[in-house]
């Protein structure tokens, strides 16, 4: 036979290793050449792998989740007719279990205890029944398995008794005859019933793929960035009603707008006089660079997990230019088919929760990045302004930033900015 051994390729960009998060083949199975046969992931973006052979898979190299090296045997095909070229089965990782050992001898079966005769069973409960012990009829947690011997199952299941309400005296916690017969002959009482049924659902679910990613850079970010954050509240109003008047006279190359093309513009002019806080900062380096473009992350929730595109040269785009280039790349990122370069090279991160913003959030900052702009939900709130209380549209800016490269009066000045921009949008629209 010619078993043929696939590697993983390399996917490029210098990557030495891929996770992979999709098998469309098991072994047994008969494949043709060119069929993808798995899915990997490195970086965000996801690749599909195909067999140039067809025949047969006899082993595969890992399981979802399992991050392989760039030249690690991915799948193994027995290919009739084709010159064997697989590594050796002991350099590699396969499903199949070992042969057995020339001449050896199957292990004998562990003996079960033989069953009782009904007249041993009914002789045996003619003796008084010792005393129960302390037995509320509480059913075990869902998959802990009763231990009893068969014997002990078998009467119970012709006396119509589930043993998960049976205590077990023996060792590790083993249900005995004896108490089989102590539940037999004084079952607990009947509980109370009850018009909503105990929920023991339990779902494992296995951390891999874009959800890993999401959950590594996260935790990186976390313990290595200092962290600290800063909220302020934000007067909306005559945002609120400009936005209105425009909402108003929307046409199809003019969309209505939300909230974020005008926070936006607000970030790109409070940038150009608070440079540290659109900057990246290599700590294996220590390293800082500051950038003139403003690559705009737009953390945007999709299907899979929690993505940034990117807007890139916000600095360079206007009011209906920013909302459809950030409406363009969210949405492909919640299609799957953003770019790569859509999903890298943001220079600072803008956050939204919409509707569920709450009153105020601790965003994380997205290494190697260095501030992060949150936005809270918007409330009419009483105010006081000239000697009395008015509603007004309030907004809270939550936001964080890297207390190593940002100085904490540095991050509120930037922030206050940001406020007395978005209090005056007229402001917005003033070239320099």
């Amino acid at each position: 036979m010619g078993v043929r051994s696939i590697k993983m390729p390399d996917v490029g960009e210098g990557v030495a290793e891929a996770e992979i998060v999709e098998w469309a083949v098991k072994v047994g199975d008969l494949v043709h050449e060119d069929q993808v046969v798995a899915a990997v992931m490195t970086d965000k973006a996801t690749v599909e792998i195909p067999t140039h052979v067809a025949g047969t898979v006899v082993a595969v190299g890992g399981a979802v989740g399992d991050v392989l090296a760039v030249g690690a045997e991915l799948i193994r095909i027995d290919a009739p007719g084709l010159p064997d070229s697989a590594a050796p089965a002991a350099a590699t990782k396969s499903r199949e279990a070992p042969p057995p050992a020339p001449n050896a001898k199957p292990a004998p079966a562990p003996k079960e205890p033989r069953p009782e005769e009904p007249a041993q069973r009914a002789s045996r409960r003619t003796a008084p029944a010792p005393p129960r012990p302390t037995q509320t009829g509480a059913p075990r947690p869902l998959g802990e398995k009763p231990l009893a011997s068969p014997a002990v199952r078998l009467e119970a299941r012709e006396a119509g008794v589930d043993l998960r309400f049976v205590r077990g005296s023996g060792p590790a916690g083993r249900i005995t005859h004896q108490d089989l017969d102590a539940y037999i002959a004084r079952p607990p009482e009947p509980s109370r019933p009850s018009s909503r049924a105990p929920n023991e659902a339990v779902e494992t679910i296995k951390v891999a793929g874009l959800r890993r990613r999401i959950a590594e850079a996260m935790a990186e970010s976390s313990r290595r960035v200092a962290h600290f954050s800063y909220v302020e509240e934000t007067d909306v109003t005559a945002l609120e009603e400009l936005r209105a008047s425009l909402n108003a006279r929307a046409t199809e190359e003019r969309p209505k707008l939300t909230v974020l093309p005008f926070l936006m513009l607000a970030i790109v002019k409070a940038v150009g006089e608070f440079p540290q806080v659109n900057a990246h900062y290599d700590d294996d380096a220590d390293v800082i660079t500051r950038f003139g473009a403003v690559h705009l992350g737009v953390a945007t929730q999709t299907p899979n997990g929690l993505m940034v595109p990117v807007v890139r040269h916000a600095e360079t785009l206007g009011l209906y230019q920013c909302a459809r280039e950030m409406r363009r790349v969210s949405e492909a990122a919640r299609q799957g088919a953003a770019a790569r370069e859509e999903l890298s090279g943001s220079t600072l991160t803008l956050t939204s929760l919409g509707a569920l913003g709450g009153i105020a959030s601790t965003p994380i900052v997205n290494r190697p990045e260095v501030a992060i702009v949150g936005v809270n939900k918007m409330v009419v709130r009483p105010v006081w302004r000239d000697g009395g209380f008015v509603p007004r549209k309030v907004m809270n800016l939550s936001s964080s930033f890297d207390h190593r490269v940002v100085d904490g009066h540095d991050a509120a000045t930037f922030i206050q900015r940001l406020r007395a921009l978005i209090e005056a949008p007229a402001a917005l629209f003033i070239e320099d």
